[in-house]
């Protein structure tokens, strides 16, 4: 096989490959070891990729994938919450780093705080994904995703401080 396309693919997309298992584990080398099994499984897959779907699109399912089979896993054995460290957050605002620093810790508990299924949404709705590709990556109708964020953030609202939307 050629390992180009393959490693050109993984180039463009490790960092939102990284920032998923960053959703799914919360100390570095978990995260690593996450890393490394989506990358393994990418390229034991890379040759069936039908094209049926958009090659980030394909990469998102599989990153997932790895990422909920291994916290089910993890969660058997050791029943702890995950925490949301790590994931990047664009911020428009002028406000001190600290104070950033803390809201997007805030942010991060009330995200890890949701149901798994939710939580991969919004992990995919923050790498800038519209409703529409968010749909193809989990399988789900671009109308049941909107509905899906309408709820999320509602619940999101409910957990975070009301001086956060002012």
């Amino acid at each position: 096989m050629d390992q180009e396309p393959f490693l050109a693919l993984l180039e463009a997309n490790k960092h939102r490959v990284l920032r998923i298992c960053r959703a799914y584990a919360s100390d570095q080398a978990t995260q690593q070891d996450l890393f490394q099994e989506v990358v393994l499984q990418l390229w034991q897959s890379f040759e069936t990729f039908r094209g049926d779907a958009h090659r980030a699109t394909w990469l998102y399912r599989i990153a997932l994938n790895v990422c909920i089979k291994a916290k089910c896993k993890l969660d058997r054995h050791q029943r702890r919450q995950v925490q949301l460290e790590g994931i990047q957050f664009r911020s428009e605002s002028h406000e001190p780093t600290w104070e950033r620093q803390e809201r997007h810790a805030l942010l991060h508990r009330c995200i890890a705080a949701l149901p798994e299924a939710d939580r991969s949404l919004v992990v995919l709705f923050l790498e800038g994904m519209a409703y529409r590709e968010i749909a193809e990556v989990v399988g789900i109708s671009e109308n049941h995703v909107a509905v899906k964020m309408k709820r999320i953030k509602e619940k999101l609202r409910t957990c975070l401080p009301l001086e956060l939307y002012e």
